[in-house]
């Protein structure tokens, strides 16, 4: 009886196919291995990584998948590994293709208001590229500073500013991805109006590389906000008292450029973190920004609807304390 059982290629195997085929691009060290385990969530993987793929172009991610599918390996793409929740770990059997090496921003288009980027240009790089123009990409999650925009699509990232400028997906306007087979895919338009054939670039944000990695994105991007934004920091009794605030400030058509509420547990986890005293002043926090034309005069209203809801407020229109007060936010995923 003829064995037609097919066996999968080793490690050893896989590792050197990867070798011969992408040459230096290929980390097999053990402080690369030993990286690509973790990443700021505090999990760690049980094993080490069959190898790191540390992609420059679009051809080593292809040629990576080629190689992946044909052997039967599973992929993890990584970014700048800021993750939360473990998504870009690597263990044994598995191949880490890095695309952080892949970092340029192609195109900036002031008429057409997008950007062109790889995915391992970080979120604020990209920012502090477009600022001299008066231009801005509007997406603000909390690991901005150190992640990457390709992470960002990758898990639909959020950020204080969603309240009024949505998540990742309103911002993204087309994708370059490869498959999982390496064939190269185009979706979307570089348009904001584009709506023919299937919306195939909202499939793929969120998908967090399950259906393919993305190699290339056009963004869309917004004017710069000229007027300087108010800040309001409120303290409420409780967190219902602070949620029905949230909602007050909604029913009376204010529209803020981020709302954020923080529970007692919240504030005493981030003021063990900063060495602060925030939950001394309350047992809920509400963080509103306001931003536009109207900011000073719309920051008024939220404290008025603060005071009615038996809260206390500051409010600043001062830029450096505006930050400060985003950064007690932030602090809770640093």
């Amino acid at each position: 009886m003829i064995d037609d059982v097919v066996h999968a290629p080793s490690a050893d195997a896989v590792r050197a196919e990867l070798v011969a085929a992408l040459g230096d691009v290929v980390a097999t060290d053990p402080a690369s291995l030993d990286d690509a385990r973790g990443d700021r969530s505090g999990y760690r993987s049980p094993a080490d990584p069959i190898a790191v793929v540390r992609a420059t172009d679009v051809e080593h991610v292809v040629a990576t998948l080629r190689i992946a599918s044909a052997t039967g390996t599973p992929v993890v793409t990584r970014g700048a590994g800021t993750g939360l929740a473990g998504g870009a770990t690597a263990t044994a059997g598995e191949i880490v293709l890095s695309v952080r090496g892949m970092d340029r921003i192609l195109e900036v288009s002031e008429a057409d208001e997008l950007a062109v980027v790889e995915p391992g240009v970080l979120n604020d790089d990209l920012n502090a590229r477009l600022a001299p123009l008066g231009l801005w990409y509007s997406p603000d999650p909390a690991s901005k500073a150190i992640s990457t925009i390709g992470g960002n699509i990758a898990t639909n990232a959020g950020g204080l500013l969603c309240a009024k400028y949505g998540v990742t997906r309103e911002a993204v306007l087309a994708l370059t991805v490869v498959l999982a087979d390496g064939r190269v895919v185009d979706t979307g338009h570089r348009t904001v109006k584009g709506v023919t054939g299937y919306d195939l670039t909202a499939l793929m944000i969120g998908s967090e590389g399950t259906l393919g990695v993305i190699v290339r994105a056009t963004v869309r991007l917004r004017p710069l906000p000229t007027a300087t934004p108010s800040t309001v920091a409120a303290f409420f009794p409780d967190a219902t008292s602070a949620a029905a605030a949230s909602s007050a400030i909604t029913a009376a058509r204010i529209r803020p450029a981020a709302m954020e509420l923080l529970d007692a547990g919240a504030l005493e986890a981030i003021d063990a973190f900063l060495g602060t005293d925030h939950s001394t002043r309350g047992s809920a926090h509400l963080l509103v920004r306001c931003d536009g034309p109207d900011a000073a005069a719309e920051a008024v209203r939220v404290v008025e609807v603060v005071v009615a809801g038996g809260g206390t407020a500051d409010v600043t229109d001062d830029a450096d304390e505006g930050e400060r007060l985003l950064a007690i936010r932030r602090a809770f995923h640093p």
